[in-house]
């Protein structure tokens, strides 16, 4: 396992993790009201309102915040299954440490904050 991280520091990160995973996927629910991705998206675009284009944009934004959520629950799970791994809070791009500091804000966090920065300016 990487020394950086003790296995407090794991343990804590998990914690979170998980408590992080299950606040996502009450969020979801409530914003699907109970119902699967489908139905819902169904129920969105069957709603009858007086003015389409803001019919069309209510739907365009609902379908990006479901898909947010979803992308972030993702990541979350992805994080909880690398959390015992060896290269759990190594950066992926330059291979160094992501401080603990940071995982505890973000951690499922893949990038040390200088690559991340990077990356975010390229785009």
């Amino acid at each position: 396992m990487s020394t950086h991280l003790t296995a407090g520091q794991r343990a804590l990160l998990q914690a979170e993790l998980e408590l992080r995973q299950e606040q996502m996927r009450r969020q979801l629910a409530v914003h699907q009201e109970g119902r699967t991705r489908v139905e819902h998206a169904r129920d969105v675009l069957a709603q009858d309102y007086d003015d389409a284009p803001q019919r069309a944009m209510d739907r365009e934004v609902d379908q990006a915040l479901t898909e947010f959520d979803n992308q972030e629950l993702g990541a979350i799970g992805r994080a909880l299954q690398r959390v015992r791994d060896d290269d759990f809070g190594l950066c992926i791009d330059c291979g160094g440490e992501i401080p603990f500091d940071r995982l505890k804000i973000e951690p499922q966090a893949l990038r040390c904050v200088a690559c991340e920065s990077r990356r975010e300016s390229a785009r």
